[in-house]
């Protein structure tokens, strides 16, 4: 058994998803239980536009997107598909699997 010694976003989350918006586009939201929850998650400090990349390979920074909602402590993030939807590459029609890397990343300590 391996210990779980790091927290993850999910877990000041009610819900992390991902979505196809449009054939070119995936968007992510976080809806986080509460402000502070929100305040950790939506820090610039700790998510922003290069944690994005990294998680996801995504080359050109500055094609991320985020919006940040503390009235509804929600976090949005958009970001070009890898690939058209549909295409003969797209392992992910709806997008719904790509929320997975942003759920599973650790907290700061």
């Amino acid at each position: 058994m391996i210990p779980i010694t790091a927290r993850v976003v999910s877990d000041l989350a009610h819900e992390v998803r991902s979505k196809n918006a449009g054939p070119f586009w995936v968007t992510l939201e976080i809806f986080v239980h509460d402000a502070a929850g929100y305040a950790v998650v939506a820090d610039p400090g700790f998510l922003n536009e290069p944690v994005i990349a990294a998680l996801y390979a995504i080359e050109d920074v500055r094609t991320i997107q985020m919006f940040r909602i503390p009235e509804l402590n929600v976090v949005k993030i958009s970001f070009p598909r890898p690939v058209t939807q549909g295409s003969l590459l797209d392992r992910d029609i709806h997008a719904g699997q790509h929320h997975v890397p942003l759920a599973l990343l650790p907290l700061p300590s």
